[in-house]
């Protein structure tokens, strides 16, 4: 952006540019939870509430259920560093999970 900040001997305007910042923003990532016949309802519950401690209790049981009716379930989408961490520690408590680029 270009702006008319006075006038200089002579009559002509001085010219300033001012900086304009671009923010790139860090793509997001889809923390997704995988059906599997092992482990049960109220166990899977629980460890996504330990796990990711944002979510309340209905939060969980509709991630829980979605995964068990459709084979997959959305869990959070977040920055790659957390989601990660999630996974990981969805994966330590013997769920199945994985990350994936949010387009």
């Amino acid at each position: 952006m270009v702006e008319a900040t006075g006038s200089s001997p002579g009559g002509s305007a001085v010219l300033e540019k001012q900086s304009e910042r671009v923010r790139k923003k860090s793509p997001l990532y889809k923390v997704l939870l995988h059906n599997d016949p092992v482990n049960t309802m109220d166990y899977v519950v629980m460890t996504l509430r330990q796990v990711v401690p944002q979510l309340t209790e209905q939060d969980a049981i509709s991630i829980m259920l979605a995964t068990h009716n459709t084979g997959i379930g959305l869990v959070i989408v977040c920055d790659l560093e957390p989601a990660e961490f999630y996974s990981e520690s969805l994966k330590a408590k013997g769920l199945t999970s994985t990350i994936e680029r949010e387009d």
